[in-house]
């Protein structure tokens, strides 16, 4: 819908979805006003059910198509007196779809021109290499990242008693203020999703202007792109993946070092790496996979994540009985594994 710009307003709307963390501080506020717990969680419930109706409500009737199934030369054919321009631009491209098409007509195995948008079978690419990979490294990165917003409070407290068992009253009020202070700056600083998202989009859609055929106004010649335009996504979404997993190294390096004010840089990573993952993972199913497997790859994607994520749960047990709240050691464990 977008252009050369897709990739960007794309992780705009991750951004504006990984950013709803900021809520957590709000309901803490709540919850220390005096408000309970059950009556936030029925709360937060309806607003969820009226997100869910909004969307049944405003579903599309039909598909957006992309950039490449666009014909716009019914789009100009149907304006109201077009130019000569705007009419040698229409015969190009009825030119160039009839060619197209002919090209199509007959495709192997039987299939005629309106299949070739399906011709590819969608378990050949939930099978595909890139795809599996993809879900190892967002499976893996979706561990880290909810790991550490749950182990937080327990990581933040350790250094503050430094393991004690019984430590005293004053330790113990003073890692009350600690976690709670920390606690605050890490959900205020989920709106850098929306801030920080757009510059991964940026790196996706790199010279992306380039791969767009071009039309002289005086000549009405159509000059070929310089770039071709899937290859240079590919080039793009690989730029992007390690960029993030860098920042992810990086995250867990600093994680892993006993400094409080250290760790505010923790938390801006921590927020960075969870909306950039997500764009680079949309960035590339765009890219490689055909456009009506899109959703179902990224809910797919989505849904074994949120599984592997689940392993979650064991590691905050571990770490609270077997290694009295050290987080440290699930960190760097989890990072020497990487």
């Amino acid at each position: 819908m977008f252009g050369s710009l897709s990739s960007t307003i794309m992780s705009l709307m991750i951004g504006s979805y990984a950013s709803s963390a900021v809520t957590f501080p709000g309901v803490k506020l709540i919850y220390d006003a005096g408000m309970k717990f059950d009556m936030i969680m029925w709360i937060w419930a309806g607003l969820a059910g009226l997100v869910f109706i909004n969307c049944v409500l405003n579903w599309p009737a039909e598909g957006f198509p992309t950039p490449d199934e666009v014909d716009y030369s019914k789009l100009l054919t149907n304006q109201a007196a077009p130019s000569s321009e705007q009419k040698a631009v229409g015969e190009r491209l009825n030119q160039k779809n009839g060619d197209v098409r002919h090209s199509t007509e007959k495709l192997p195995n039987g299939h005629d021109a309106d299949a070739a948008p399906s011709a590819v079978p969608f378990r050949r690419s939930v099978f595909s290499p890139i795809f599996l990979w993809s879900l190892v490294t967002m499976g893996m990165t979706q561990l880290r990242v909810i790991f550490f917003m749950g182990a937080m409070n327990k990581m933040l407290e350790y250094m503050v008693t430094r393991g004690a068992e019984h430590p005293s009253d004053d330790v113990v009020v003073l890692a009350e203020e600690t976690v709670s202070y920390y606690s605050g700056i890490f959900g205020a600083l989920q709106l850098l999703c929306l801030v920080t998202c757009p510059l991964i989009g940026y790196i996706m859609d790199w010279k992306m202007k380039e791969c767009e055929e071009e039309v002289c106004a005086s000549t009405g010649i159509t000059q070929r792109p310089k770039r071709d335009r899937k290859i240079q996504k590919v080039t793009n979404s690989m730029r992007a993946f390690i960029f993030t997993n860098v920042l992810l190294i990086v995250f867990g390096i600093c994680n892993l070092v006993d400094s409080l004010p250290l760790q505010i840089v923790t938390f801006i990573l921590h927020t960075m790496v969870r909306g950039f993952i997500h764009s680079c993972c949309g960035g590339l199913y765009a890219a490689v996979y055909p456009s009506n497997h899109f959703g179902t790859l990224t809910g797919l994607q989505s849904m074994i994540s949120a599984v592997v994520a689940l392993l979650q749960q064991p590691l905050f047990i571990v770490m609270v009985t077997h290694l009295h709240g050290n987080a440290y050691q699930v960190s760097r464990h989890a990072f020497t594994r990487r």
